[in-house]
Order: C-alpha cells, then structure tokens, then sequence
C-alpha cells in the first residue's frame, strides 16, 4: 500500500521521510498553492462575500506533480503547519486533489520527532472547517481592507501607497508613541543620595531620603537645586544611627516557557534577531536539521503559539535533566504548570526542545550560528521554567537623622534554583549586592552626601520586541502576524529604523493622520481586538464567518464613501525633510524624498535642479584601510554591515559595529564583536588589539 504525505516544505519532508520509512512519500506544496487573484478583489461582496480562489502561478508545475503523485497513492494525508494557515493550505490541497471532504486525511505534528510524527501518524482526522472559515475570514478582510484603502490613498496621497488591518494599527501605535514624546516636557527633580560605613566594617554602602519630617519624599518633592541644598546644609553634619531593620527570605519563580511573541522580545533583547530573523530560524528548527548519528531531527516543537502548556512527557524529560546535573534540590516539589492568558489557542504546547535530552552544545557542531543561539535560548528558558524557585536573603534598613529617614536595601543570593542555567531580571542599580551587619540603634558614619539633578524621561520609542509587546497586550494579531506586520510597515517605509528603535517616517505619520480622520475604526485599538476575538470566534464554532464579514464591511464601505465625498478633488502633500546635505550643484539644503525604490536626497530647486544622490548613513569611526568615514550598508537579505565610504577604491567591510572608541596600540578605530557580552576588537591589519567590552584598556 502506497502513502502520500504533504507538507509544505523540502526540509520538513525530508525529516518526515525519514520516520514513516518506505511505505509513504513525503514532499512538499511550497506552502500556498491557491490565493485571491492579485489583479482584482476576488472577492464577491454581493453574495455572502464568496472568494475567487486561483492556482497560484508560480505552483503550476508543484501542482501537477502533486496531482500526478496522488493518482498513483492509494492514500493521501494532508500534514501542513498545525494552526490556521496550515489548515487553509490542506483544504485548498484537498480540494485541488479531489480528496473526500469527510475523510480523515487531515494529519498534524506539534513536533517532527518520531514519536511526534507517528502520533499524528494515528490519530488522523478531518479537516477543521472552523479553522479554514476564520483564516478565510482573515483574509478576507484583509483583502477588503487593502484593496478597497490603498486606491483611496493612492488618489489622496501618491501611486504605490498600502493600508492594511494589522499593519495601520501598529504604524498608529508607533505614530502616537512619537508624538508623545514630542509633546512631553521634561520636569527637574532631585534625589538625596548617601553613603554610609558601619565599623569596624569599611564596606561602603548607598543609601536613598524617602522621608523628611514624617512626610515621604515623592520624585518631584525636591524640585531645584535650591531646595536639594538646604536639605544636604541640615544633614551633612548630623548623627546618623539605624532606625529598622528587616531581614527575609524573597522568592523569585522562574519565566514561562516562550510562545511566539516572548520568543520574539527575547530574542531581540538577548540576541540582537529581528522578529523575521527570528522566526525563520526557528522555522529551521522545527522542521529539521540534520544531527550526526541522528538524521533530520526537528529540534523545537511548533513556534506559532500563544499556549503555555506543557506535556507531561516534555516535563519528565526536563526533571530527570536537572536532578542528574543539580540535584534534586533544583527540582520544585510538584511540576511547575503555567497558565495561558485568557483567549490562547490551546491546540500547541508552548515552544520547548522537542528532545529535552538534546543539550545546545551536545548538537551545536550541527547548527548554524543563529540556530544554536535560538535553540539554546529556547532549551535554557524551557528547562529552567521546571526548577526550584530561587531564594534570596534581602535586607532592608531605615537609617535615621535629624528628623529624615534614609533607605538602603541590598539582597545576597541564598539559593539560585533556576539562576543556575537562566537568569531573566535585570539588576537595580539602586540596590547594594550585600550590606554590612547592622542593628537597630547602632551608630552609622556618613561617608559623602549629595544632591543629585534628575529629569523626568519621554516614553522611549518602540523597538520590535516592545512593539510585539504592545500588540500582543491590546489584543492586535496573532503569533503568526507579528514579524510580517513589522517587515510589512519598514518595508512600506512608514516606519524606519535608528538602531533598535522604529520611528515613523514622514509618510508614516501623514498616512496615519489621514487615516484617524476619515477611518477612525480602521486604526482604533479596541475594534481592531474585538474583529481578532470575532475571528477566534469562527475558530471555535461560535460565529458565522458570512456574518463577521457582513458587520464588518457594511460600515466600512460606508465609510469609505463618505471619506472619498469629503476629500474630492483634494490631495495630501507629503512634506519634505529638510537635511544638512548642500546640494553641490546648487547650495540648497537637499530634502528627503520617497521613490519607488524608497528614500533618496533631492534638491528642493527640482526642476530647475535636478539632482539627487542616495542617502548615506555615516557612522563612528574611519576605515582601518584608508582613513575614510565608514557607511552603514545593507546586503541584499537585508543585513545591516558597514563598508568603507571609498569603495570601490577601498573594499574594507565588516559585519562589526564600528563605535567612537580608538585602539590603545594603533589609534585606530575599535569595533563592536559579538553583541553586548562580546569585545572590541581593532581591524587595522597587523594589529590584533582586542579586549571584552567594559574592561580596561
């Protein structure tokens, strides 16, 4: 008996082929093979909103194949991505292949491990009708949405323009974040800062005023330096004794194993990954990778989920590891079970090593560069999410002196439980590692008192692992939307880059004004999470996808009409950028232009001047080669490296950092390796300086 077994991609089948043996044939869709026509809606609004579904054309000789193979099969299972667009993808298969609807064709692997595949292997099913109906439903509206907003402003604004459901919402949440920092006033406060020796110890230890004469000091309490003068006159010469103290055991439990948008965040924080750089990864991951004396092993279990759940299989797996490296000690008394949030999808187990067994560095001979750090990030986060709390003994003191109480805290690990293998707070910069013994009455000697000048900060902008945060909070998309939606609003440019953080671009915030005015439930953050609990909704049975479709487009079509009654005959300018690049031909201050190709310098005196010039980011540093400034550059995935600004007279490149910092050997440039953990290192040839970043020269 001959098996057909489709997934969508090459380096999943292989992986699979390998565990079913020679009775089945594994390949592969390609992923989409049927899509909405690109050159009209596709959609019939007038009769219960019914898609014009067609082959896609560059799946014509992978659709024939597939054709060609399933005659020859006495069975066909159908084994695509277990969420909603893997459902979709089997269901528009099933229908290209003639499969029986009603049949148990439809197979699905939370992991690509043999046991994984052979447990979906026996337990095939029919395909999820719910399923398919919410992602057809997405995209839908996503297809209303975009073709029906994009001619509207391409009309308003220029040609080549796009709007979408999700993309609008995260390029307004961006947009408002910077007119709040435009909008906000930074306010002067003070802080009274002490340090203090207990003797006989000479440790010296810091210590903050949180009372003066029974009233607390709050951070605008002490507004001018003025006012921080004449508390430091009444206290430099004061008797300071301990007033408090308190000693006790603190907890710290450990994080949840990730789900796509904590994978995302930490991924970014951690590792310096894009959320795209991130999820192909961990697509590499899942789907297999070839581990010497193993074959393709699918090293994660699926990285699209929101779920926190855990097998107990994963969660033995995960305690016999720990007891036979710690101890049992490190164990908690009782597995550890976390808790989804309220509307996950609970058809996934959170993102965990599909072989808990498997050590990063037991299979990092075998994994790209990127690969280990994301599976190691993933391992480590999943194991420690199974130990012991971690204990720390914290001390808390009030000092007192002529009528002020000081504060001063510090903590000493007691036990580090999962600290051992993974460690996710960051430490406070106020708080001292460990104090000195002290007692209540016991006499302290003031070592220094200051006044100390603060402002109160703007919100910071966001970057992506803050972004995905902010979306995944108010309820905007899902895990499988947040790294496109982000690629999508760079790509458009209505958002750009400057380091880590996403600013809107001109474009951007004029598009987004345009759109609060005449779509305000386009861009509003509550509807756009009530439409996703609709869609979660239809997933669950719950609700027609006709009649989510229905609501949704009788007032947007309204709306739109009325938008483009009120803007007839108008059109919106873009403003221009004005930089501080002269023109060389004229000696006006070239401006910032977007084309076809994304943004360029132009001369304002265009068309008496015509010329224009790519834009160029300088950056720290000169070339090691010829002393000329270095230029960010991006290669042709997108990767951000840096190159001589004299090329191609000079070929210097480097994916390093260039920073401010000159070699003590050579004088030349030092450059960043390795992220923040890494070194500084000097690429004048012949040199070879390098130290690890915070030490001394």
């Amino acid at each position: 008996m001959s098996n057909l077994v489709i997934v969508e991609s090459p380096a999943k089948a292989k992986t699979i082929q390998k565990y079913l043996g020679k009775d089945y044939d594994v390949v592969a869709s390609m992923g989409h093979i049927r899509d909405l026509p690109k050159s009209k809606l596709g959609v019939d609004v007038e009769h219960g909103f019914t898609p014009q579904y067609t082959n896609m054309k560059d799946k014509e000789d992978v659709i024939k194949k597939l054709k060609a193979h399933a005659a020859k099969c006495d069975r066909v299972y159908l084994a695509t991505d277990p969420d909603r667009e893997g459902e979709a993808i089997s269901w528009h298969l099933a229908q290209i292949l003639n499969l029986d609807m009603n049949g148990d064709n439809r197979v699905e692997f939370n992991e690509i491990t043999r046991s994984g595949v052979q447990n979906g292997m026996s337990h095939p099913h029919k395909i999820d009708l719910d399923l398919v109906n919410a992602q057809q439903a997405r995209r839908i509206l996503d297809r209303l949405v975009g073709y029906k907003l994009s001619p509207f402003l391409w009309k308003k604004v220029r040609r080549g323009l796009s709007a979408g459901r999700v993309q609008s919402v995260a390029v307004r949440l961006v947009v408002d974040r910077e007119n709040e920092i435009r909008a906000f006033v930074p306010q002067e406060y003070w802080s009274i800062d002490a340090k203090f020796t207990a003797p006989p110890s000479r440790k010296v230890f810091s210590a903050k005023l949180i009372r003066v004469d029974g009233q607390r000091v709050d951070k605008m309490e002490i507004p001018d330096k003025a006012s921080a003068d004449v508390l430091v006159a009444r206290l430099k010469d004061a008797d300071y004794h301990v007033e408090n103290v308190k000693k006790r055991v603190t907890r710290r439990h450990p994080a949840p194993p990730f789900i796509t948008s904590t994978l995302q965040q930490d991924a970014s924080y951690r590792l310096g990954f894009q959320s795209k750089r991130t999820m192909k990864v961990a697509q590499e991951l899942y789907e297999g990778v070839e581990i010497d004396g193993m074959g393709a092993v699918g090293l994660i279990t699926y990285m699209r989920t929101d779920s926190l759940r855990i097998s107990e299989e994963a969660q033995k797996a995960a305690a016999e590891y720990v007891t036979d490296t710690y101890g049992k000690e490190y164990l908690p008394p009782e597995p550890r079970v976390y808790k989804s949030k309220k509307n996950a999808q609970d058809a996934h187990e959170a993102i965990r090593p599909s072989l808990p067994h498997l050590t990063p560095s037991q299979v990092q001979k075998n994994l790209t560069s990127d690969q280990y750090k994301l599976y190691r990030l993933i391992w480590e986060r999943f194991i420690a999410s199974q130990m012991s709390d971690a204990l720390l003994d914290t001390v808390s003191v009030d000092i007192g002196a002529d009528g002020c109480i000081f504060k001063a805290t510090g903590s000493t690990m007691k036990f580090d439980g999962f600290t051992v293998l993974y460690d996710d707070t960051k430490s406070d910069k106020n708080e001292n590692k460990n104090l000195p013994e002290l007692e209540n009455g016991m006499q302290i000697n003031l070592k220094s008192l200051d006044g100390n000048q603060h402002f109160t900060q703007a919100p910071p902008r966001y970057t992506e692992a803050t972004l995905i945060k902010a979306l995944e909070e108010n309820g905007i998309g899902r895990p499988s939307t947040y790294a496109p939606t982000i690629t999508t609003i760079t790509a458009h440019l209505y958002v750009e880059r400057e380091g880590k953080q996403l600013k809107p671009t001109v474009l951007g915030e004029v598009i987004t004004e345009l759109m609060k005015e005449h779509f305000p439930h386009i861009l509003d953050v509550k509807f756009t999470a009530d439409m996703e609990n609709s869609l979660d909704e239809v997933e669950q049975g719950k609700k027609s996808w006709v009649s989510t479709l229905e609501d949704f487009y009788g007032d947007f079509s309204q709306t739109l009409e009325e938008a483009e009654k009120k803007m007839e005959g108008k059109r919106v300018k873009i403003p221009d950028e004005e930089t501080d690049v002269i023109c060389e031909r004229c000696g006006r201050n070239m401006v910032i232009k977007i084309g076809k190709y994304g943004r360029f310098l132009a001369c304002p005196g265009f068309p008496e001047c015509e010329n224009t010039k790519k834009i160029v980011q300088e950056t720290a540093g000169n070339c090691p080669l010829c002393g000329k400034k270095i230029i960010l550059k991006k290669s042709k995935r997108g990767r951000s490296f840096y190159g001589c600004s004299g090329y191609p007279d000079c070929n210097f490149m480097t994916w390093n950092v260039p920073t401010e910092e000159k070699c003590p050997q050579c004088g030349g440039t030092l450059f960043q390796k390795g992220g923040k953990s890494g070194n500084l290192v000097c690429e004048k040839p012949g040199c070879g300086y390098s130290r690890p970043i915070g030490g001394g020269a």
